[in-house]
């Protein structure tokens, strides 16, 4: 794991940097890619402040804990993105099996129709078709699964109106959303 220590108002410490890169690679049994993390270790008076940030797998977690000792602040901080990490590791692993379950039905069912009938029903100006799966989600859980992914668009049932909609990549990396009005 690529690893950054940042010292602010804090003398750089050889001790503590090892300690917050030793902790980390904890870390390294979830992540399969390599991974970033930004650590940023602050004192404020009588506060010691402890960021972490990771980066990897496609997902970003942060961290961030005050105390009053800059070990305890790294554990505490540490201890927030493991949790963070399984809980995105889990979500991940469970819309992959739907994913994979749903496409073999596809494949069923293009399998049992009869090659003739795609001829007669296509058009001749359709030059490829795609058929896409849509899941519930929320708007929000779309927009990590557009980052995830890298399309430029996304089919998702909305969780809350259980209508269709369409999110899209706007030029400037914005992203917008297609739903049908009633």
């Amino acid at each position: 794991m690529q690893t950054s220590v940042t010292f602010i108002n804090l003398d750089p410490s050889e001790t503590l940097k090892t300690y917050a890169c030793e902790k980390l690679d904890r870390f390294d049994k979830y992540v399969e890619n390599p991974a970033k993390a930004n650590v940023v270790l602050t004192v404020e008076k009588f506060r010691h402040v402890a960021d972490i940030n990771i980066s990897a797998d496609g997902f970003v977690v942060n961290g961030h804990e005050e105390t009053s000792d800059m070990y305890s602040a790294i554990d505490m901080a540490l201890d927030k993105l493991e949790k963070q990490i399984i809980k995105n590791k889990k979500k991940f692993k469970k819309r992959r099996s739907t994913a994979a379950r749903s496409k073999m039905l596809r494949y069923q069912e293009a399998e049992a129709m009869a090659p003739g009938d795609l001829g007669q029903e296509t058009p001749s100006r359709v030059v490829r078709i795609k058929n896409i799966d849509y899941k519930p989600m929320d708007v929000d859980e779309a927009v990590l699964q557009m980052d995830l992914v890298k399309d430029s668009f996304l089919v998702f049932t909305n969780a809350q109106s259980e209508e269709v909609n369409v999110l899209y990549r706007l030029k400037d990396g914005n992203y917008g959303l297609i739903r049908p009005s009633s």
